[in-house]
């Protein structure tokens, strides 16, 4: 069979068993092909790590600085799926099919991997979902530069920021974006137009007045897609089809991006009980997940967002627990970086000054 992955490729991918849960979030990071492969001094296939294990091990808080041990103890002993070297390719595609994966290792006849299949490889296909980027923030807090240039519209490296997520839009397969504009709403059009420069087709949603978050989606009610929904104004690496694979998993309504915000408090912080103390932590350090700006929408969800007034979406998350809806957590584990402050869009220059948000 072909080669589907370089040497240089397969470097990226493996690990070794003394690696950290931190490498191999740096090298599902930097393949996207969302495994990375636990290989002993031999070269030889010790365990595989997919991109859903290292999110559901960072959403249950623990540390990714622990030895990859820890990760591999919480597959709970399953085996990964392999198949020898010459396996027809059709071979590949069934067995992928049959238990449900996305990933295969290809073991050669000395029990070295030497390569990885994916059903991407096997199956072209382009994700069923459109996308939506609000794009009609003031960027306040990042006066003067955005007194006459909207926040999203701000150049990191030699692109605008919308530049960048029309990119990874359209790298994955997204062609069909909507764009919700309000301020200097002019720029954002002239500058995209149609979309047929860049590689997709661009729509606008203009507000009058600003909606809120959701209030803008409101006017897409009667699709009948799912809906990638980001903010404007983030740069990020995050895996959209990993964040696809995990909705459609769940058969959620609403799938919410999170990102793990930690907060050192710097004091000694007292467990009181009346007029006594029972305890003291000094110097706590607290970890919260925090809303990242991105979400996966079904058009159910949507039809919850009244007719007017602002709606954001932590409105609409709140109406869909009301109701009884689950909504899931995304973690995003990748770079991320909400370009709101100086401080944030100097390190937006250094992280992608140099190339696509990809």
């Amino acid at each position: 069979m072909k080669r589907y992955r370089s040497p240089v490729e397969m470097e990226r991918l493996c690990i070794p068993l003394d690696a950290k849960v931190r490498d191999a979030m740096r090298s599902l990071e930097d393949s996207h092909f969302g495994i990375t492969l636990v290989v002993d001094s031999d070269r030889r296939l010790t365990d595989t790590i997919t991109d859903g294990d290292v999110r559901r091990y960072v959403l249950a808080g623990k540390s990714i600085d622990a030895d990859i041990s820890i990760l591999l103890q919480t597959k709970c002993g399953a085996v990964p799926k392999t198949l020898p070297d010459g396996t027809l390719e059709l071979k590949f595609a069934a067995c992928m099919r049959e238990y449900d994966i996305r990933q295969i290792p290809v073991i050669g006849g000395d029990g070295t991997v030497v390569d990885v299949v994916l059903f991407s490889d096997l199956v072209a296909s382009e994700p069923d979902i459109d996308a939506v980027v609000m794009a009609g923030g003031f960027g306040k807090r990042l006066a003067p530069l955005t007194d006459n240039v909207p926040q999203p519209m701000l150049r990191v490296g030699e692109k605008p920021i919308l530049e960048h997520i029309v990119g990874q839009l359209r790298t994955v397969g997204i062609r069909n974006v909507r764009m919700t504009t309000h301020y200097r709403a002019d720029m954002i059009k002239s500058h995209f137009g149609d979309g047929a420069d860049f590689g997709v087709a661009i729509d606008y949603v203009d507000e009058s007045e600003p909606q809120g978050t959701a209030g803008a989606l409101r006017a897409l009610r009667d699709g009948d897609r799912p809906l990638f929904v980001m903010n404007g104004d983030i740069l990020t690496r995050m895996d959209i089809r990993a964040m696809l694979t995990a909705h459609q998993e769940r058969k959620a309504q609403l799938t919410v991006g999170v990102r793990r915000y930690d907060l050192t408090v710097p004091y000694g912080v007292l467990e009181t009980e009346d007029d006594w103390v029972r305890g003291v932590t000094e110097k706590p350090n607290l970890n919260f997940m925090i809303n990242a700006g991105i979400y996966l929408v079904e058009p159910a969800a949507l039809r919850l967002i009244p007719d007017s007034g602002r709606f954001d979406m932590t409105d609409l998350i709140q109406a869909l627990l009301a109701n009884g809806t689950p909504v899931a957590s995304f973690p995003v584990y990748e770079s991320w970086i909400d370009v709101g402050k100086p401080a944030d869009f100097a390190k937006a220059q250094v992280e992608y000054g140099a190339g696509d948000a990809q």
